[in-house]
């Protein structure tokens, strides 16, 4: 079977096709259900690609096995966030009353996975700006997207200020990389920088696109948008941008780190890591100080990027494989605590408070956060504890075992801030009678994977051992 780029091709017709379902069929549901259905169609276009072959289209569209098993990912990402949002169109999901326009939401989260195809598929830099742009633009009116919610208009002006201006930062990095290789093309900046690997203005560019790029992942100093916009978007929209677009940054990063900029890359290793300590002490500190369900996921989500970007200054071909393991872990994990944040927010609200009594209500969504919160915190043998240990190791096979011992310790110290909340499902009393919590069919057949996800990832070496032999 030949490489061709079957399932972008399909992802694009999708959306179009949705849009064509919301404006034409007299049943709005139509365009959701053709949304989802066909996301699994393109899982499994990508699930038979030839994952050890490589072809590249005009010039500049490559398709490979990394690229595909990072448009895996974002397929999958795409399709728990549509079963995520589906409560939130039907008035279940949360106490500011239902959201409308489900054909666009849709269309909007499709459009955007194409977006994340195309950066991680490019083999130029000005296909890869396109590709960001998609990727994040759409995220901007997705922030944003319920109409008369003050939270959500703050968010998305905040995300689009910042957004817009890491955009203007990386396009200047971009201009410092043409003017010195001369071309945009990946192999004209290979050639250049394996020729020139300390050049001032090179490492520049360098560190221009790592600051915008930080932006998207999170990283401290660039991170202060994250957590009021993960507050004030709707879940669902706070959920992709948790997983999608980190992953989008992520992929961007091993693109150009583990490619073009490889040979300068050993000399920003320092920067990397003080972004990574500082990243890690940051989102750690604020996550414990938070009370409100979505700031403290984004404060957590912080401090899972510092540990991602301590394995990239690994420079090696574990850490590669380290970072794209941990990266669907993280995701479950995450993914699995928005389901539950949806579930009990209708009722009860957004803050820890309204996880008190959990257990003994509904003892299987207890347990679904119990092992979400021990995955993200690295406790053994769940997923998260195999994907941080990769990570470590990979930053300890180039020896930088005192980043190691520091990311431990702060590894050890987010367990604090996972277990409080453990601590308000299972051991403090509500004040109050609770109000019964509703679970649709689609939060259960969202959950159901995912848990199945936290607890098999972890045990099942056949999951790691793909990833080594594709990457």
């Amino acid at each position: 079977m030949n490489m061709i780029p079957l399932p972008d091709i399909v992802l694009l017709l999708l959306g179009f096709a949705v849009l064509a379902a919301d404006l034409f069929a007299s049943n709005k549901a139509v365009s959701y259900h053709l949304a989802w259905v066909g996301l699994i169609v393109v899982s499994l276009l990508i699930w038979i690609q030839p994952h050890d072959q490589e072809m590249v289209y005009l010039g500049t569209y490559r398709v490979a096995g990394f690229a595909l098993l990072f448009k895996q990912f974002f397929t999958l990402s795409a399709l728990f966030t549509l079963l995520l949002a589906r409560s939130y169109f039907t008035g279940q999901g949360d106490q500011k009353g239902p959201m409308g326009n489900s054909g666009e939401f849709c269309t909007i989260i499709l459009m955007c996975t194409f977006g994340m195809f195309t950066v991680v598929s490019a083999s130029d830099m000005l296909t890869v700006f396109i590709g960001m742009e998609l990727a994040t633009v759409p995220l901007y009116v997705l922030s944003g997207f319920r109409k008369g919610d003050d939270l959500g208009a703050e968010a998305a002006t905040k995300y689009i200020v910042m957004g817009t201006l890491s955009t203007c930062i990386g396009l200047f990095g971009y201009s410092f990389l043409y003017g010195r290789a001369g071309g945009m093309t990946f192999e004209a900046l290979a050639n250049y920088t394996a020729a020139n690997p300390g050049d001032p203005l090179l490492h520049l560019g360098i560190v221009l696109i790592l600051v915008a790029t930080g932006f998207k992942l999170t990283l401290v100093p660039f991170h202060m948008w994250a957590p009021d916009v993960y507050e004030g978007a709707p879940t669902p929209v706070t959920s992709f941008l948790s997983v999608s677009s980190k992953g989008t940054a992520v992929g961007f990063l091993l693109l150009l780190f583990f490619g073009p900029l490889a040979p300068a890359t050993p000399q920003l290793q320092n920067m990397l890591l003080l972004l990574a300590g500082v990243t890690m002490v940051v989102g750690n500190l604020g996550a414990m100080r938070q009370n409100n369900l979505r700031r403290f996921m984004a404060y957590s989500s912080i401090a899972q990027a510092g540990y991602i970007v301590m394995a990239l200054a690994g420079e090696s071909e574990l850490a590669q494989q380290a970072i794209f393991y941990y990266l669907p872990v993280y995701a479950v994990a995450n993914f699995a605590v928005f389901f539950i944040i949806a579930i009990v927010g209708r009722e009860r609200g957004e803050n820890f408070a309204a996880l008190r009594g959990l257990s003994k209500q509904h003892p299987g969504l207890a347990a679904i956060m119990m092992l979400a919160m021990f995955s993200l915190a690295g406790i053994p043998p769940l997923a998260g504890f195999t994907g941080k240990f990769m990570l470590f190791a990979a930053a300890a096979k180039q020896g930088l075992y005192g980043m190691v011992l520091f990311a431990a310790l702060n590894s050890t110290v987010s367990l604090y801030y996972y277990l409080l909340i453990i601590k308000e499902a299972y051991i403090v009393q509500p004040e109050a009678e609770l109000n019964p919590l509703g679970i649709s069919l689609m939060q259960k057949s969202g959950l159901l994977p995912l848990t199945l996800a936290m607890l098999l990832l972890g045990v099942v070496p056949m999951f790691s051992t793909a990833i080594m032999e594709i990457l």
